[in-house]
């Protein structure tokens, strides 16, 4: 995207805090996890399952907290204007690309040479980034369901369920882990296509450094 998220109207602080923080848990949240599946060293497992709770809490939270922010924080969403809008506008078709989903898979599968000029968010980018909450309830869900002490919990009849449906503790295992690489998986494409055409986006993102050039492209 041409002219278009570099600046601080794009991203408002609260935004800019929560993608820190899920940042952080994420990190956090994936080492911690791949020790207590495969401890490769010793002496840690008690601070990596604190370590991975914490950060589990506070990325529900977080996420939680963004959700509730898409309806009570303003930011940019149109094409070259510092004008705001609710956020919650840039997760539902717009008219500047809802018609535009086959044109920007075309261009990400190499079949189309230019990138497709939209709003903040491209369509892709919506179904992408929606796709994260859902799967990061199911991933949470999925570890508390084989998380022994909520055997003890009120609403353990909730998590019994799911693990009556999957086939039982193993199976949740399996699902909770495969879930973790889909996470990686996102979080790498998203790192690349964020910086594909310079870190002015992360520049914005992660220490809320303005970018005037109008020549950047901007693709998050």
């Amino acid at each position: 995207m041409s002219g278009h998220g570099h600046y601080r109207e794009a991203h408002p602080l609260p935004l800019m805090l929560s993608h820190w923080s899920n940042l952080i848990s994420m990190i956090v949240l994936v080492f911690t996890g791949f020790y207590i599946h495969f401890p490769f060293f010793a002496g840690f497992m008690g601070a990596a399952r604190s370590l991975h709770f914490f950060f589990m809490y506070l990325l529900l939270v977080t996420i939680t907290a963004r959700i509730i922010m898409a309806f009570t924080v303003k930011d940019t969403n149109q094409m070259g204007t510092k004008d705001r809008d609710w956020d919650w506008k840039n997760w539902i078709p717009q008219a500047e690309n809802r018609h535009q989903l086959i044109e920007t898979a075309k261009y990400y599968l190499f079949m189309r040479k230019e990138h497709v000029i939209s709003a903040k968010n491209g369509a892709l980018q919506k179904i992408a980034y929606l796709a994260t909450i859902p799967l990061t309830y199911a991933i949470a869900y999925a570890g508390f369901a084989i998380y022994t002490p909520a055997h003890q919990w009120g609403i353990w009849p909730f998590f019994e369920a799911g693990l009556t449906a999957v086939g039982g503790d193993m199976n949740m295992r399996i699902i909770h882990y495969f879930l973790m690489w889909a996470i990686i998986l996102f979080t790498m494409i998203h790192v690349y296509l964020a910086n594909i055409y310079g870190v002015a986006p992360t520049k914005l993102m992660f220490f809320w450094i303005e970018t005037e050039d109008p020549h950047d492209r901007y693709h998050q």
